[in-house]
């Protein structure tokens, strides 16, 4: 896989775009299609400003993966509207974007956008696999600050974080790390389970926040140099925070599987080269008309083709 290559955390995305378009937007029977034509809109700008070689939409096939329940249970257990015993627990949606994400999904297939979910992997681990892989640069668009640890300059990995929209995207790489934490992307893995994460349901270790983490990595050099040092009564940690990390071992034991993404995940033979005509017009074309999605697709046409 060579070229540049663009890997959309594709709910992410389609999350920003639903909270950030009025849903006034609608199709033409009144069904809101907010997510559909801002991520398309998105996607537009993401092309045009960044020229990938190659683009892969990253798919959450399963957003709570049991492996990492059954190492912290309390794992997203704050988002799930309803729980299925041997299959993927359905997460908290409005109610109003989940009826849009196979509309998505169609009109990305459609168009011939590469788009891959994997059984039993959140769409991170997809984006860590592709990263592991690739030959040439990546560009990684998402929301999600997890994705800062693939943050690699050596290998011309980067974060690209949408501050407002996609217009405004901080782009990431180990100096703004470096800067805004302390850590290389290698590093963000420890100071992100140390800090822990209530949105992810990471409970941290208590009365470590992301300074005083980012202190002991400077100090210790990594976790592991870390939870040395707990055990030798010469190292400078204080005792409240020998005490803290002490009683906190089981989690970080267990902590670093569940914060890191795969790279080992077994992803479909795909093509990834960015379309510069739609793979099935007709199918794109009896999209548009059922959704409305009028000068959002068009534009994006526009640009693939140039």
């Amino acid at each position: 896989m060579t070229g540049r290559l663009m890997l959309l955390d594709a709910a992410s995305l389609y999350f920003r775009a639903y909270f950030g378009v009025p849903d006034s937007v609608k199709a033409p029977d009144g069904a809101p299609v907010n997510a559909v034509r801002g991520l398309l809109d998105f996607i537009d700008r993401l092309v045009k400003d960044h020229r990938p070689d190659r683009l892969v939409a990253c798919m959450d096939a399963d957003w709570r993966p049991q492996w990492r329940v059954d190492l912290i249970p309390t794992y997203k257990a704050h988002r799930v509207a309803e729980a299925h015993e041997g299959a993927p627990d359905e997460e908290e949606v409005p109610d109003t974007l989940s009826p849009q994400v196979p509309v998505i999904e169609d009109v990305l297939d459609a168009l011939g956008i590469a788009r891959v979910g994997v059984a039993g992997y959140e769409a991170d681990d997809v984006i860590g696999t592709f990263t592991a892989r690739a030959d040439g640069p990546v560009d990684i668009v998402t929301g999600d600050r997890d994705l800062y640890q693939l943050v690699d300059d050596a290998r011309g990995v980067r974060v690209l974080y949408p501050l407002k929209g996609v217009g405004t995207l901080q782009l990431t790489d180990e100096s703004v790390l470096r800067e805004k934490y302390g850590v290389d992307g290698a590093g963000y893995v420890d100071l992100a389970l140390l800090r822990g994460d209530p949105s992810d349901g990471l409970p941290g270790v208590p009365g470590i926040g992301e300074k005083t983490a980012a202190k002991l990595l400077a100090e210790f050099g990594d976790l592991a140099g870390i939870m040395t040092a707990v055990e030798d009564p010469r190292s400078r940690l204080t005792p409240s925070q020998r005490k803290r990390l002490t009683e906190a071992r089981p989690y970080v034991a267990v902590a670093p599987k569940v914060v890191r993404v795969a790279d080992d995940v077994p992803l479909p033979d795909v093509d990834t080269a960015l379309p510069h005509t739609p793979r099935d017009p007709a199918a794109l074309e009896e999209l548009a008309k059922r959704w409305g999605l009028g000068g959002s697709l068009q534009r994006l046409l526009s640009t693939l083709e140039k």
